[in-house]
């Protein structure tokens, strides 16, 4: 019975974590939740490095929350997350405790699991492609 839920639990997880990812996408690229700086209802400049940044977040947001494209998609974000704690968050202190790294942390290493895993079987990935796109 475990190893028949455990399927499901990771598609649900999947699908919490893309969208809780893309929200900082909304947030950098229209705004959204209270804009950036929090609060200020204010976008990413076009073409910063931010706003690339929140791109990724949006899209890869999405299409891990939605299982398309999941361990690409996945994998991609993960680095991003590792560019972004090194860039970001280490200059300030080596534990992400200290230095505001953990959703970083976190984030990255939850989508490197995702881009082992794929996306389960309530993913766009197994309705499209089937068992053998789970299976790789």
């Amino acid at each position: 019975m475990q190893n028949s839920l455990a399927g499901y639990v990771l598609s649900i997880m999947r699908i919490v974590i893309g969208f809780l990812y893309s929200c900082h996408g909304f947030q950098i690229i229209l705004g959204f939740f209270g804009g950036m700086p929090p609060g200020t209802g204010g976008k990413a400049a076009f073409l910063s490095f931010v706003w690339f940044a929140g791109i990724l977040e949006l899209v890869g947001g999405l299409l891990v929350m939605f299982g398309l494209f999941t361990r690409c998609a996945a994998f991609v974000v993960s680095g991003e997350m590792a560019v972004a704690y090194f860039m970001v968050h280490f200059p300030h202190g080596f534990w992400p405790i200290n230095n505001g790294g953990e959703p970083a942390a976190t984030y990255c290493f939850v989508f490197l699991f995702l881009a082992a895993a794929g996306g389960g079987p309530l993913s766009l990935d197994q309705l499209i492609w089937g068992k053998k796109s789970a299976d790789r």
